[in-house]
């Protein structure tokens, strides 16, 4: 370990030692600070008042100000949002977090700091299956689409797998294929032999020197990417993403924040509408359709489980301009059990893929039977 990684760690520990004790629990994949007297965990997907407290606000901010300097960023009464990542050091609480925080008088309740840990731990799609996240046979359906090179949408909310599950389709992209990663912080873990990452970066001081994902996505198209991946879609890039989904880079993927399959493919289009390219909304809408094959909407339910709700194709527009999106997979219901659990799965709706044909041709195995209603067992 150098003198600067040396360094760096003690001052997290110090900055940190609060809520060392969460940091380093693997059960925590989140600590939240509200203010200096009141912090939460999130735990299980459930979260949990701790007693741990800082001493007091100028305490919490002198912490804050400590992290933001070690990793080159500011944090003030001007400048009172901070968002970094925290570089990977082997040992050191917190390695690897994303960090946001917001300073008073934006936040009326002291200074409020959101630190999501970060997991080096690779999960596989037996894994996946096996924690009821997803059936075989709808990951199965997910991973043919891989192949096929279908640019598909991850869609959900805070704190419900995105990341997770597009670091695992990433893994799932047939070998020889050249994928550029763009990020606002380097979270998507993948385990694949040609990739390249690009992470945005903040204006300096003088409020210059900031690349976008916009200008990164641009610059991204001149460098012969096979697939591009965008960790997050949550502005005018969007519409960069779209031009390369149209334009032969198959299999593109990206995540956005959204509820329903439905709102995330309109969510896509009001962002791409952001941009400052001269485009109607019906053309705009007629290059989304085309863009985009399949969503996936994974969502955290009340028992703080994660599971995948749905698999839907985008089936182009209809003759209201309205997007047709059918759902290939889905879950209809969930049943709390005794214990508090949610018990229930996605299961095939009945609805076929546009493309079956292709699943044929490539000599996939996975019959039409796969996508038959099950049948419910009478009462």
């Amino acid at each position: 370990m150098s003198d600067d990684q040396s360094n760096f760690k003690e001052v997290i520990a110090r900055a940190l030692a609060p809520v060392s004790e969460y940091l380093n629990d693997p059960g925590v994949s989140e600590v939240l600070i509200n203010g200096p007297g009141q912090i939460f965990v999130e735990r299980n997907g459930k979260l949990e008042l701790t007693p741990a407290q800082f001493a007091d606000e100028d305490s919490l901010q002198a912490a804050i100000n400590s992290i933001a300097q070690s990793v080159g960023r500011r944090i003030s009464k001007d400048e009172p949002r901070l968002d970094a990542r925290l570089p990977i050091i082997e040992g050191s609480p917190a390695s690897g977090s994303r960090i946001a925080a917001v300073f008073p008088p934006i936040s009326r309740q002291g200074t409020v700091i959101s630190i999501r840990k970060f997991t080096s731990n690779k999960i596989s799609p037996v894994e996946y299956i096996k924690h009821g996240t997803i059936t075989p046979d709808a990951w199965m359906f997910i991973d043919l689409c891989m192949f096929l090179g279908k640019n598909i949408i991850v869609s959900g909310g805070t704190g419900s797998g995105k990341t997770t599950l597009l670091s695992l389709l990433c893994s799932r992209i047939p070998k020889g294929q050249r994928v550029l990663v763009i990020e606002d912080s380097s979270e998507l873990q993948i385990d694949y032999e040609h990739v390249v990452r690009f992470e945005t970066r903040l204006a300096d001081q003088l409020g210059k020197g900031e690349i976008t994902m916009r200008d990164l996505l641009k610059s991204s198209l001149r460098l012969r990417p096979d697939r591009i991946i965008v960790g997050e879609v949550r502005s005018s890039e969007a519409l960069e993403l779209i031009n390369a989904m149209n334009t032969g880079h198959k299999g593109s993927m990206g995540t956005v924040h959204a509820n329903t399959p439905e709102d995330a493919i309109v969510r896509l289009e009001a962002l791409a509408a952001g941009g400052d390219a001269k485009i109607s909304e019906k053309a705009l809408t007629s290059q989304v359709a085309s863009a985009v094959d399949i969503i996936i909407q994974i969502s955290r339910y009340a028992d703080g489980s994660r599971k995948i709700g749905a698999i839907s194709e985008v089936k182009g527009i209809d003759e209201k301009g309205k997007y047709i999106v059918v759902p290939i997979f889905e879950i209809k219901a969930l049943a709390r059990r005794q214990d508090g659990k949610l018990e229930g799965s996605i299961e095939p709706t009945g609805n076929i893929p546009s493309f079956y044909s292709e699943i044929v041709d490539n000599k996939i195995n996975f019959p039409l039977t796969k996508f038959q209603k099950p049948v419910k067992a009478a009462a």
